[in-house]
């Protein structure tokens, strides 16, 4: 389900991907980024919304301005979630254009209990990608609708990857059934998500929500268009549900702990991408304890041992 590498746009070019909406690429590739973050611009011809401006970099900065026509101005920044490399370059733009920051809350906001729990707990790790300081000027709600000059912009929270992500659903008037998926939804990989900032039973909440909520196509934070919106998130459940039964099977040779069972699972994972797959197990090891299929000693701490019930 990988997707080729044919996505490769030139870093702060805008290019159309649609009528009315906009895409630039920043030049902050990664293992984790793929080609960089994608910047968004919804409109034309006025008030134009911003979707997550990216990290602290002059040069996206000046290609989000320049790419502004003749009668157009920022009238919007959203903000997918509170993550660095989507995030920081939020607080120039909105001083340089007056435009105001929404998005569901801070980077703590629809924290569930459970991760609440294992934060005042400690000893979890995690969060290394967090924009801790990022306060939005504006929260949105499940389902709030903003409108512009000639769009319409829904929220749909979607936590899992952080408690705060949300997507956006997109109505410019052209006919399209457009979401930007920000990290929930990716073509080139599957959503990272680590403990205590994700949450894998909110992830696959999500999922299932997000399918229930039609689209022609998604339009990711990192990547290309997913053109197939269905079939990519019956992917994402289907992997993390093998995933969840290769880790039970793990388990039934003995208790481990998370970086253990990731180097039984993740046979084919690069070494210098197991620290993330062990993140990944460990996710899936608190759902698993949360339903009751494993058990381990509180507090829970990354080297905790688990075995099945």
């Amino acid at each position: 389900m990988r997707q080729p590498d044919e996505f490769n746009p030139t870093p702060h070019v805008p290019e159309e991907v649609m009528p009315g909406l906009r895409r630039i690429l920043c030049d902050n590739p990664s293992a984790f980024t793929y080609r960089g973050t994608n910047t968004y611009l919804i409109g034309e011809g006025g008030g134009i919304a911003v979707v997550d401006p990216g990290p602290p970099s002059t040069a996206h900065l000046a290609g989000i301005m320049g790419a502004l026509r003749e009668g157009e101005h920022i009238s919007h920044i959203f903000i997918t979630h509170a993550h660095l490399d989507h995030t920081p370059l939020a607080a120039d733009l909105a001083r340089q254009t007056g435009a105001p920051v929404l998005a569901y809350g801070n980077a703590l906001a629809g924290q569930s209990n459970v991760m609440r729990e294992l934060s005042a707990e400690g000893g979890m790790g995690g969060g290394e990608g967090i924009d801790a300081d990022f306060m939005p000027d504006e929260t949105l709600a499940d389902g709030q609708e903003v409108a512009g000059d000639g769009w319409r912009v829904t929220a749909l929270w979607t936590p899992g990857h952080q408690c705060n992500h949300l997507c956006f659903d997109v109505d410019t008037g052209a006919g399209y059934g457009t979401i930007l998926t920000g990290d929930h939804v990716m073509g080139w990989s599957s959503s990272i998500v680590s403990p205590p900032d994700g949450d894998l039973t909110q992830f696959m909440q999500s999922c299932r929500s997000l399918r229930a909520h039609p689209a022609r196509v998604h339009l990711p934070g990192h990547g290309a268009a997913i053109t197939d919106p269905g079939a990519r998130l019956d992917w994402l459940v289907a992997h993390r549900e093998q995933r969840e039964a290769s880790i039970l099977e793990a388990l039934r040779s003995g208790p481990a702990d998370a970086t253990g069972i990731a180097v039984q699972v993740y046979t084919e994972t690069p070494p210098d991408l197991l620290p993330a797959a062990t993140r990944n197990v460990l996710a899936h090891l608190i759902d698993l304890a949360e339903r009751g299929r494993v058990t381990t000693d509180r507090p829970l701490r990354t080297t905790s041992i688990f075995r099945l019930t």
